[in-house]
């Protein structure tokens, strides 16, 4: 369904989904010749449109835009226990989950990636702590960010906390709960996929709060993993859910996060929420064929809800960059440490050269990708998924946001891997490495196809000259110590002609070379920084 301003009117076209929603519009009537609803133009009725769903041209985006200013918190809360001041629309979200949790057990944070959910729930669970006696936290998410948490809690946690990460065999994820115990705030973060396994041991250490993080991975209300967060959310004192997409295919996406954060909402069954909000008809009645009532449906998601859209928070820096640290597979860790062994046992014999030293990082950066190369036929062999399924996430919560992303990584294996994800997922994309003949073409695919939602760059060769704008997020798959590669590939979408605020994820293997790149170019930037734009502090 899309959505376009005339004069002081707004046409609706491809709405036959959603054609009872709209016959509750007042003034609203239909175009025969046209094929399009029409609706007078109003702030509020943009509102509605954008809430179920309809795709607004840019001119209606300004008039929502301007509508949605930042929430202004008119609460008064103790002040964030956090190691740093709170961003406008950070603040915000805390006020309001905080007055919210006064009159419901649950809170939805609808925020998009680069907003820092993260930091704000950190916020609202210090202040829960104390004034709600939280005294257990169980931290759902995708497999790929649960070591993000404990990263995340170590930077901006101010008070006192014990974190664990559920990792390894069933085994020793289930013993973990013992050991969770004390007076301090205690954290436990695990997977969707492990937590209904563990339903009964997190049921029995009884947590006062759970937080589902990409809370669209519960929207189907019969699976395991949905059902088992239904049951643990109704034993919990506060319930929190976390996604910038909550509504990816139908709104009746929401019912199953719903029921999860408070079910008082929308009640207990999902079929009498369906035959509310859903018009049946095909065979046997079995099809959806329209929606109603939406707005009542919004006015409920929003009762409880914080919306916050990457654009509207106006107080972000141009840029925001995000590590994602990914631990690898038991089995490709132990690789990894053998090879590192092996290096370690080859430079200590003999005389060490430069080149030898690059050739052993060479191999670790090669291993934490994924890929090992044969030393005899120099065939890559395959020896992980962790950043794969890590991008895969990434990938799918960005085309759920309507976002195009550019993909950067720094060996050949790494992105035909990344191709065959793609070719997998069927998203188009964009390709450009050493090999590739029609470079230009591949650009102009990319910044002026909408079809083409991806980009894929060798970092050797798209650093330098590229026009990327159509995208606002960047993934480093991998990287080199090069800072120019770097500094140069950041630049592809933060440029001339970029009206998004950008967002860079870097995806970085535990305990491996990759955290070593990272620091490396850091320091390397904060060197530059000093020595060509902050030169007068030096001097002084």
């Amino acid at each position: 369904m899309r959505a376009v301003r005339k004069d002081e009117t707004i046409r609706i076209y491809d709405s036959y989904l959603y054609r009872e929603s709209i016959k509750e519009i007042d003034g609203r009537m239909y175009d025969a010749e046209d094929k399009c609803w029409i609706v007078p133009l109003c702030e509020e009725n943009v509102a509605t449109l954008s809430l179920i769903g309809a795709n607004l041209n840019e001119e209606l985006r300004t008039m929502l835009k301007n509508q949605n200013k930042a929430f202004v918190g008119e609460y008064q809360h103790r002040t964030p226990r956090v190691k740093v001041k709170l961003f406008s629309h950070q603040q915000n979200a805390y006020d309001f989950a905080l007055n919210t949790f006064e009159k419901s057990k649950g809170v939805a944070l609808l925020a998009d990636m680069g907003t820092g959910k993260s930091m704000m729930t950190i916020a609202i669970t210090g202040t829960l702590e104390i004034e709600k006696d939280v005294k257990r936290m169980l931290i759902v998410c995708p497999k790929s960010i649960v070591g993000v948490w404990e990263e995340e809690f170590r930077k901006f946690a101010d008070y006192k906390y014990a974190i664990t990460v559920l990792d390894g065999t069933m085994k020793k994820k289930r013993s973990a709960f013992g050991f969770m115990q004390g007076k301090a705030l205690q954290i436990i973060v695990v997977n969707y996929e492990s937590c209904w396994r563990l339903e009964e041991e997190i049921a029995e250490w009884k947590p006062d709060l759970i937080v589902c993080d990409e809370s669209s991975k519960i929207k189907t209300p019969m699976a395991s993993q949905a059902k088992a967060l239904h049951r643990l959310g109704r034993n919990t004192k506060y319930n929190m859910i976390l996604t910038g997409t909550p509504i990816t295919g139908s709104p009746l996406d929401i019912y199953s996060q719903y029921k999860f954060v408070n079910e008082e909402i929308f009640g207990s069954s999902f079929y009498l929420f369906r035959s509310r909000y859903a018009i049946m008809g095909g065979f046997q009645n079995r099809m959806i064929t329209g929606y109603r009532n939406m707005v009542e449906l919004v006015q409920k998601v929003h009762s409880i809800a914080f919306r916050i859209k990457i654009e509207d928070a106006v107080d972000l820096p141009p840029f925001i960059d995000e590590t994602r640290v990914i631990p690898l597979e038991p089995k490709a860790q132990s690789v990894y440490k053998q090879l590192e062994k092996d290096c370690y046992a080859e430079l200590s014999h003999g005389e060490v050269s430069a080149r030898n030293v690059l050739t052993q990082l060479l191999r670790l950066s090669q291993c934490s990708g994924g890929f090992i190369r044969d030393d005899i036929s120099g065939k890559a062999e395959q020896v992980s998924n962790a950043k794969l399924e890590a991008l895969e996430e990434i990938l799918e919560a960005c085309m759920e946001e309507g976002r195009k992303v550019v993909v950067f990584a720094r060996f050949i294996p790494e992105i035909e891997a990344i191709k065959n994800l793609l070719e997998g997922m069927k998203i188009e994309y964009s390709l450009i490495c050493g090999a590739t003949k029609d470079r230009a073409e591949q650009v102009k695919r990319f910044q002026e196809n909408p079809d083409v939602k991806v980009f894929v760059g060798q970092l050797q060769t798209t650093g330098m000259g590229l026009t990327l704008t159509a995208a606002n997020v960047a993934v480093f798959y991998s990287l080199d110590f090069s800072y120019a590669n770097y500094e140069q590939s950041r630049a592809r979408i933060h440029r001339i002609g970029q009206k998004e605020k950008c967002l860079y994820i870097h995806l970085v293997c535990k305990n491996t070379v990759d955290e070593k790149i990272i620091n490396a170019l850091k320091h390397k930037a904060d060197i530059a920084n000093i020595m060509v734009d902050n030169w007068q502090q030096l001097l002084n």
